[in-house]
């Protein structure tokens, strides 16, 4: 199945970069996020290296028949109006699987937004799992695996640091990303 993936991928002119030695624990942060369209490729790039990754997606979104298919494609809908600790609540799911990589855009948004939220890194902090530096540069084509970053408790100063990462990254519409 990992061929057809990459055939899919080869025949739309993308490639993939970079360390792609992932860890089975993870927090994928995904960036620049500005077109649905990065969501199916995010999937076809994964599915490519063989693995699965969840991902975060509105609850409003699982109505029938998309609840089906994005349970099948690893959707974890998110109750924006609970103030639950989504953060526990992924830590608990890390602790109890023995692999889990879970994606998630910092921008949490297709439109321009330049404050990241940093829900992404607490979530890997609580966890005590790595974050993966992946960035979908449509200028170059490629999914580009450029870090494995290990969060020191530093918070502005790590995301300062993923950031960094990014520089240089065309998105699909490059007026709605900014670092």
């Amino acid at each position: 199945m990992r061929k057809f993936w990459k055939l899919i991928l080869s025949l739309a002119g993308w490639k993939v970069t970079g360390d792609t030695n992932l860890p089975d624990k993870s927090v994928i942060c995904v960036a620049p996020h500005t077109s649905n369209w990065d969501l199916p490729l995010g999937l076809v790039v994964y599915k490519s290296l063989g693995r699965k990754a969840s991902f975060l997606i509105k609850k409003e979104w699982f109505f029938f028949p998309m609840n089906i298919i994005f349970k099948i494609l690893g959707g974890i809908p998110v109750d924006r109006s609970r103030k639950s600790s989504l953060t526990d609540q992924m830590a608990e799911i890390y602790a109890n699987k023995k692999q889990f990589q879970l994606a998630i855009t910092p921008e949490a948004t297709r439109k321009l937004n330049t404050e990241w939220k940093k829900g992404f890194y607490f979530i890997a902090l609580a966890a005590k799992v790595p974050i993966v530096v992946a960035a979908l540069d449509y200028g170059r084509k490629e999914a580009n695996f450029r870090k494995i970053f290990y969060p020191t408790g530093d918070v502005d100063k790590d995301i300062e640091e993923i950031k960094s990462y990014y520089v240089g990254m065309t998105a699909r519409h490059p007026e709605y990303f900014s670092l």
